[in-house]
């Protein structure tokens, strides 16, 4: 089975743990008729060190003469293969070269690539100049999602689906003093919840740091330890202080924390009649059976009305993205119209460049599937047929998120969005291991139905709107002072009084002028921050990182 991302995990100053299957890289000469220089193999009964190709300007060596030639060649057995491991004696250049190849073979925008001489370069910092320099219209980055990491680490997070903390998904307002931070949400089997702690708290002091104002090195990297322990079994102390002003010290011991991908799973009844409501935090293949089973929730209690709260949703599974939105609009909405079709550079108009496989667009997927054998089962997928979705979002809402969005509005459903403007990543790529460390480049992007995929500044939710990555709805930001699923909660609020009203509730207009005054504010300069990832993508913090497999499999036959 091969596996490729969508998921909103943009480099981060701080070390993620992030995992996922490795793919191995295709073989590939250099494009536009350059020479390909193949370095000599190794001589496996010597050990002999092989050397590297020379760079020259242009030409690009073939990427299975580079591939697995490491400077620290793992040995033994992969635990997660069970397979020897594929690594060579080589160099780093080899390492570096390989990079060069690839990105050059696969990268979206390859053409805006400098090619700059690896020797001058760690094999970090040259992966780190292999993107596009290139703005967005709104004056952000064009690639906000160019990253790496240690392939060990990604796969026990992908595999296991667990991560080492303390069930806490942290909300970052601000990382330099005065800080402020929040939980966002918690896990429900967790060291947080088994404290009481939960959505809204504030972060005041961590192993007795004043986390809010301490401005020394020490204090900030005994912030971080705490925030982010390395393995299970830390107990750290944190204080914090409650929505309703009660001040509490909590001791919390980190531990391997299973995510549960669906929350709060209700119906409410309200004047506009039953309406369902759920909360989904992550495209990861053990949501399958809780979507199926809230979708007949849903459908026992015959809703009028859908609320999909994505607002934490960082992306992952685009087959499960798919396979939701079929159980939301059903067939007399989608009617055999595709869900998303993948696009890869110029070099690749008609075949995927990692697989070789014939490209086939992606259909709303309307049974079951094993994701472990990459194969569909034969259970038919339930649905509750409705003409339009109500979607909470915010900046944390990304890639598969916003592909079932897209997805959804390619086949003329109606979506409205309640909140503030999606992360913006209409982008993928195959996670690619390579000598230890696994590779994330952008190598394709994803359209609807109607051929759109340009929402590289994310989806906007506004009254009137105008231009196609504008989306009807209300924009509320994020209301920490009541739990997720609560009907007086400002964003789902919103969305009921939408249904009943069509339109957003008058306060929204003072809500949307202060959250649009909140992104205005210059990002501070002064102070020492604490481990944080881009605000754009605050999505994946403290949570599984999570892939998107593209099935051995495009149509519904058995």
């Amino acid at each position: 089975m091969n596996f490729i991302q969508r998921c909103s995990t943009a480099k981060l100053v701080w070390v993620m743990v992030v995992s996922v299957m490795a793919v191995s890289g295709c073989g590939g000469g250099g494009s536009g008729g350059a020479a390909v220089v193949t370095p000599p193999a190794p001589n496996p009964g010597t050990g002999t060190t092989p050397t590297a190709p020379a760079w020259v300007a242009g030409q690009f060596p073939a990427e299975d003469s580079l591939k697995n030639f490491c400077a620290a060649p793992r040995t033994g057995i992969d635990p997660y293969s069970n397979q020897a491991f594929p690594d060579k004696t080589g160099t780093a250049a080899h390492e570096k070269m390989w990079l060069r190849s690839w990105s050059n073979r696969t990268y979206l925008w390859y053409r805006e690539l400098s090619d700059l001489n690896p020797a001058s370069y760690t094999t970090p910092e040259y992966f780190s100049l292999l993107r596009t320099t290139a703005k967005t219209a709104s004056g952000s980055d064009k690639d906000n999602f160019h990253f790496s990491e240690n392939t060990a680490d990604y796969l026990q997070q992908t595999q296991a689906g667990v991560e080492s903390g303390y069930g806490i998904n942290w909300k970052f307002v601000e990382t330099k003093p005065p800080r402020e931070v929040l939980i966002a949400y918690t896990e429900p089997t967790s060291p947080a919840v088994a404290q009481n702690l939960g959505r809204g708290a504030k972060l005041l002091e961590v192993d007795g740091v004043d986390f809010v104002n301490d401005n020394t090195q020490a204090g900030v990297d005994k912030i971080n330890a705490g925030l982010f322990p390395e393995k299970a079994g830390e107990s750290h102390q944190f204080t914090f202080v409650n929505p309703q002003g009660v001040r509490t010290t909590y001791t919390l011991i980190s531990a391997d924390i299973p995510t549960s991908a669906v929350q709060n799973v209700k119906v409410l009844n309200t004047p506009a009649g039953r309406v369902g409501y759920l909360q989904f935090n992550s495209h990861i293949a053990n949501a399958q059976p809780q979507l199926i089973s809230a979708i007949d929730q849903f459908n026992s209690n015959n809703i009028n009305e859908l609320v999909v709260d994505l607002r934490y949703n960082g992306g992952g599974l685009l087959a499960l993205a798919s396979q939701f939105a079929y159980m939301v609009a059903g067939p007399n909405v989608i009617q055999g119209r595709t869900f998303e079709k993948t696009m890869f550079n110029d070099k690749y108009p008609t075949t995927d460049p990692v697989t070789g496989n014939t490209l086939q667009a992606m259909p709303f997927y309307s049974r079951g599937i094993d994701y472990q054998a990459g194969q569909f089962t034969s259970q038919n997928l339930p649905n509750v047929s409705l003409g339009r979705i109500f979607v909470l979002t915010t900046d944390n809402t990304c890639s598969a998120s916003e592909a079932f969005i897209n997805g959804l509005r390619g086949v003329d459903m109606e979506v409205v969005l309640i909140g503030s403007t999606t992360c913006g990543k209409p982008y993928g790529f195959y996670p690619t291991d390579n000598c230890g460390t696994t590779y994330f480049t952008i190598q394709f992007s994803g359209v609807n139905a109607k051929g759109f995929g340009d929402f590289a500044d994310g989806f906007k939710p506004t009254p009137a709107p105008q231009f196609t990555a504008d989306v009807k709805g209300c924009a509320v930001p994020d209301d920490l002072t009541k739990p997720l699923g609560d009907s007086n909660e400002q964003m789902l609020s919103a969305a009921l009084y939408y249904m009943s009203n069509n339109g957003c509730p008058v306060q929204s207009q003072t809500l949307a002028s202060m959250l649009a005054e909140s992104t205005k504010a210059a990002p501070r300069q002064d102070g020492l921050a604490i481990r944080s990832r881009d605000p754009r993508h605050e999505a994946v913090i403290l949570e599984n990182k999570l892939h998107q497999q593209v099935l051995p499999l495009q149509s519904e036959q058995p």
